[in-house]
């Protein structure tokens, strides 16, 4: 057909459509039906640069929000209101295998009464590492976060587990804590002192190489197995990120390669695994600076995630915590309450006695020569109570030797099963052989629809999104 040019005054006028793609789509509306438009390249630029604002717009805002919530949450955690905790005289305290409870003869009597040694105990407590909330730090991978105040809570209990792994291997269980230059022994101090420094800094907040054992390294971890900054992590989740970090630090720090993690899936310890774990044939191995107790054996740390109950603890399973916190090999056990994480080291009647990360320091320059090492040791013991606790939770064990790791086989069995159970059926056990279902996608999230991780014991890290608890379900 012949074209007819369509006549301009008809058009709508440029004034009344600012908008240049407004102004297009209005004057294509009054041509012939049989004309077809090729939109403009002209408008790209326009679409481009809208897309720009618009993503800019939302990372700012984000970045405004994130800023907000770090701000909020720093105050919140930074107010300490000292209370005083009380603990029963006469009844014995457990501190990681230890018990602080002694015979005192009275000059009118003959008898022995017993009495806890508070002084002993306090300098047992504040020699284990205390790592907290911290602001002000670099950001964080992935995110704008500078402070990990209202929801690391778990991964600083994971570190102060990991730390107490690490002050058995490097320093001994009877190692304390001095200030520097206090103390008969000041040269045998200083050198403890600088492998205690050492041990601080590898979790220092900062993503430089010396600091392996970060925040920054876990979040990193985290965030490449779809874990962001700011969401919540349970008890067995650390456990495998620790796995992993501690794997990668062995490049930059090869002390560390005597020391291994060996995490039980589906509550099993499978005895096989754990020496393929431990063997030094297994691949390279540096020279440590220190001797050797076990020429075949490399260190080893054991962790057991294990839910007790549904909502709640169950009451039976009391009796076994207590006992596993009595073991001489336990470094601890991190839990806690719902979105509340504790680190677990020792226990009195029905308490459980614990190092609470939940209040906010300013951070420290761990790369300094001199850095204060304060604030990396509490003085005042907690308690909670074991009806408060939460049923996810995870056991740790440091087993130097193969014979620690033989002696812990035989002396565990008696906190397996609950006292008062005529059960059969452990929290945990041993298996002869190897793992058929071992599965190292940990924590690759589920699609929509997938069951829950309480079905799916080869995945024991896959979570519900929208499950607000801060524990998950093996």
């Amino acid at each position: 057909m012949a074209f007819t040019a369509p006549k301009f005054s008809s058009l709508p006028s440029v004034e009344r459509f600012p908008n240049e793609r407004d102004r297009i789509v209005a004057e294509s509306s009054s041509l012939p039906t049989d004309v077809t438009i090729i939109p403009s390249t002209a408008s790209r630029p326009l679409d481009e640069a809208c897309n720009r604002e618009n993503s800019s717009s939302e990372e700012s805002g984000e970045k405004v929000k994130t800023k907000l919530i770090c701000m909020w949450n720093n105050v919140k955690y930074s107010w300490n209101f000292k209370t005083k905790t009380n603990f029963a005289k006469d009844s014995p305290i457990w501190l990681l295998g230890r018990i602080y409870h002694q015979s005192m003869k009275s000059e009118a009597a003959t008898t022995s009464l017993p009495i806890n040694d508070f002084e002993a105990l306090k300098d047992d407590f504040t020699s284990r590492i205390w790592l907290t909330y911290r602001k002000e730090f670099p950001v964080l991978d992935g995110s704008y976060y500078t402070t990990d105040c209202g929801w690391g809570c778990m991964l600083r209990s994971g570190q102060m587990l990991l730390a107490q792994a690490l002050l058995y291997h490097f320093l001994g269980r009877d190692w304390r804590w001095r200030e520097p230059g206090i103390g008969p022994e000041a040269q045998v101090y200083s050198l403890q002192e600088s492998l205690h420094r050492a041990i601080v800094q590898y979790f220092g907040d900062s993503p430089s190489p010396a600091c392996p054992l970060s925040i920054h390294q876990m979040v990193s971890q985290g965030y490449l197995n779809g874990k962001r900054a700011g969401e919540w992590y349970g008890p067995a989740s650390v456990s495998y990120i620790l796995k992993q970090i501690l794997e990668k630090a062995v490049d930059t720090h090869p002390d560390l390669d005597t020391l291994r993690i060996y995490i039980a899936q589906d509550c099993t310890v499978y005895i096989d695994d754990v020496r393929q774990c431990c063997s030094k044939n297994r691949g390279s191995c540096h020279e440590p600076d220190y001797e050797v107790v076990d020429s075949q054996w490399k260190s080893l740390v054991l962790l057991i995630p294990l839910r007790l109950g549904s909502e709640h603890l169950n009451p039976s399973y009391e009796s076994c915590l207590k006992g596993l916190l009595s073991l001489e090999q336990c470094i601890g056990i991190i839990g806690g309450k719902p979105k509340h994480s504790l680190y677990f080291i020792g226990w009195q009647d029905d308490y459980l006695i614990h190092l609470d990360p939940h209040h906010c320091q300013e951070m420290v320059d761990v790369l300094a020569p001199s850095f204060s090492l304060k604030s990396f040791h509490c003085r005042e013991l907690r308690k909670t109570s074991l009806k408060r606790i939460d049923p996810s939770c995870c056991v740790g064990y440091y087993l130097r030797t193969q014979h620690d790791f033989d002696d812990l086989r035989r002396n565990v069995q008696h906190y397996l099963v609950p006292s008062q159970s005529r059960g059969d059926y452990p929290i945990f056990a041993f298996s002869s052989g190897s793992n058929p279902h071992v599965d190292d996608s940990w924590m690759q999230r589920p699609p929509e629809g997938h069951c829950s991780a309480a079905t799916s014991p080869t995945s024991p890290l896959q979570s519900d999104p929208d499950h607000d608890d801060d524990f998950e379900f093996l």
